[in-house]
């Protein structure tokens, strides 16, 4: 059996957890074939069962729209060689890369073959519920990590439910509306649900452990960096280990692939991700980061890892090239105390042209501090254990003098003060708008609880109108009837009453960010008392009560 190009590619290699590789290697993924009987069915065959239930529209518009963009569709796909659908698409090489537009790609396709004009200017607006019905109707399965990162189409988790799948989307969302969890999370996960269908074939009962696993890996490999969206939530694997689909050695949770819960990787992987050139300093830094774990806890290994590794070594790596010792000329090592020291800032200007300002980097003496303590542990290293570490002992290119700790909580206390005398004027007028919007927005929620949809109402000079209630949701709409953009009262009252409430507590504690980001790191002592400097007395609030 083959595999499909597309279901193999991986845009970037993420690397996991031990715990997560073991997962990966214990329950993997379902291949996907390179054809199936289905892809293979002529175009003949394929129309006629599109224009049958389920797949015809419900009403004649949206029957002829379906059926005029699968039309253009069809006829993009039958310019590439292939003897199935799927090799037709393999062959477009759209499907390499989400964030590209594929439908730009089909538009000069259709029109360098003269085809174009056959089809009608506003199929070009749905082109993607074409593609949508190919998918749904298990004729292509394009990569996971294509749909994830593609633009279009989107809801597949509807198309499944109406052509794939009806009872196990049904089941799912029943579940979504027994569970306590928001339809902004369990939604999303039902749609990652529909794309391991959609990607893999079959119907809810055949989603597997490992297509799970895989989902999770290339959402982290397609969306690398750090992300508030869910992307990377695993509650799609809870709620279908909830169902009971899955055997009863099935793990509980996947939270070792989220960003948030990523496990704790080997020191290998610590120094690896950076791709140092030179072997012998990348063995060396690992025998280092392993000689120190023992003895610190893992947020610090990963943090040592960076300084050493990425703020140090690769840094001189990037600016001499071959460098392959630790004993740095006095330039070399002058030059990177610079530019440890400071950093670029880009900014736009009003006119649009982006200037560079070079400033001083707020943890450069932490970075200088680190690097130090590594060549005095190397050098201390080396008298009890020449053969292993004494090849590597080197002068400290970084003096006693160039580590200035008292300077570096001077510039910190004048930077906490500096702030609090530019915003504490401000203090009044930022209270105020927070208040007032709290009410504002708990006086549109219940005015519109007090309404009948398609009732207008109007609370603080601002006019809305209800909207129809969505079924199973416990949202309140509302719509503003110039623009009739929807407005979720209910979040909007949520979201005023928390920022009220976060101010309110910042102002009457008086706390600093320094002393916020104090409380969340480990200290050797206990946090400072800062009750000291409440500016205001705590008065019980009844909108605090109610909540």
């Amino acid at each position: 059996m083959t595999t499909t190009a597309a279901s193999q590619q991986t845009p970037r290699t993420w690397q996991v957890s031990s715990e997560a590789q073991a997962l990966l290697e214990k329950f993997p993924p379902r291949l996907v074939p390179g054809a199936w009987p289905r892809t293979r069915e002529s175009r003949v065959v394929l129309e006629y069962r599109m224009a049958a239930a389920p797949f015809r529209g419900d009403d004649s518009q949206s029957r002829c729209h379906r059926n005029a963009s699968l039309q253009a569709v069809l006829d993009w796909l039958e310019l590439y060689p292939g003897q199935s659908w799927q090799q037709r698409w393999e062959a477009t090489a759209v499907g390499h890369d989400g964030r590209r537009d594929w439908r730009l790609q089909m538009l000069a396709d259709l029109a360098a073959a003269g085809l174009l004009d056959r089809h009608p200017g506003y199929v070009r607006k749905i082109l993607g519920t074409g593609l949508i019905q190919l998918i749904g109707g298990d004729y292509l399965r394009p990569s996971l990590g294509w749909l994830m990162a593609t633009t279009s189409p989107l809801r597949i988790a509807n198309e499944m439910a109406k052509v794939r799948d009806p009872e196990g989307i049904a089941e799912l969302r029943t579940a979504r509306l027994a569970g306590t969890v928001g339809d902004s999370t369990m939604i999303p996960a039902i749609e990652k649900i529909a794309l391991v269908m959609a990607a893999k074939g079959g119907l809810l009962r055949n989603v597997t452990i490992g297509d799970c696993l895989e989902l999770m890996r290339v959402s982290r490999e397609v969306f690398p960096g750090p992300t508030r969206s869910g992307r990377h939530s695993p509650v799609f694997y809870q709620l279908l280990h909830s169902t009971g689909l899955f055997p009863s050695d099935a793990p509980p949770t996947v939270r070792m692939f989220s960003p948030v819960f990523a496990g704790q990787v080997p020191v290998e992987q610590l120094v690896d991700r950076y791709q140092v050139a030179c072997r012998p300093v990348r063995d060396l830094l690992v025998d280092y980061l392993r000689e120190r774990q023992p003895a610190i806890d893992y947020c610090t290994l990963t943090s040592l890892a960076t300084t050493l590794v990425l703020w140090f070594w690769k840094d001189l790596e990037r600016h001499h090239p071959g460098i392959d010792s630790l004993r740095l000329s006095p330039e070399t090592a002058s030059a990177w105390k610079q530019r440890i020291r400071t950093r670029v800032v880009r900014s736009r200007r009003a006119d649009g042209e982006i200037t560079e300002t070079t400033v001083e980097r707020d943890t450069a003496t932490d970075a200088l501090t680190t690097v130090r303590s590594f060549y005095l542990d190397l050098a201390q290293w080396a008298l009890d254990d020449p053969a292993r570490w004494g090849p590597w002992a080197a002068p400290c290119p970084i003096r006693a003098t160039d580590i200035q700790h008292k300077k570096m909580n001077f510039r910190r206390k004048a930077r906490m003060d500096q702030r609090t005398r530019d915003r504490l004027p401000i203090l009044p007028a930022l209270m105020e708008a927070v208040d007032r919007e709290r009410k504002a927005a708990a006086g549109r929620l219940a005015a519109a609880r007090a309404a009948q949809p398609g009732e207008t109402f109007t609370v603080d000079g601002v006019t809305l109108r209800l909207a129809r209630p969505v079924r199973h949701s416990p949202r309140i709409w509302a719509e503003e009837p110039a623009t009739s953009h929807r407005r979720d009262l209910i979040r909007e009252e949520d979201n005023a009453f928390w920022a009220w409430a976060a101010v309110e507590v910042l102002r009457m504690t008086g706390i600093r960010v320094e002393e916020l980001q104090r409380a969340f790191t480990p200290q050797p002592g206990p946090i400072p008392n800062t009750s000291h400097r409440r500016t205001d007395s705590a008065v019980a609030d009844p909108a605090v009560e109610n909540r």
